[in-house]
């Protein structure tokens, strides 16, 4: 198939770029089908199941709730910090400030 983009206008462009996105989409959702399809029966084959080998951990999409917050901006107390991870940029300004974390503590 040769198509000729030089000559496409913009609204045709996007079209085909959606289209060739839409198509990307479903093969990539065909190819994971089949690899559950053949994991499920290659489990059942050991005599288990794949959520049995898979564990109980949670899916990307089922991820536990954010940590408990232990800090809070004192100029605004709806920005808030775990202490987990890279530090939010409000919080650097405090400790630049002279002031410690035990002072913005929750």
């Amino acid at each position: 198939m040769d198509i000729d983009l030089e000559q496409m206008e913009l609204k045709q462009l996007r079209e085909l770029r959606g289209r060739v996105d839409r198509a990307i989409a479903d093969f990539e959702d065909r190819r994971k089908r089949s690899a559950r399809a053949a994991a499920e029966e290659a489990a059942r084959q050991h005599g288990f199941s794949l959520a049995d080998l898979a564990g109980d951990r949670p899916s990307r999409s089922g991820r536990k709730s954010a940590p408990p917050a232990k800090y809070a901006n004192p100029e605004n107390p709806s920005q808030t910090w775990s202490g987990r991870g890279r530090r939010p940029g409000w919080v650097q300004q405090v400790l630049d400030g002279g002031r410690s974390l035990d002072d913005i503590a929750i």
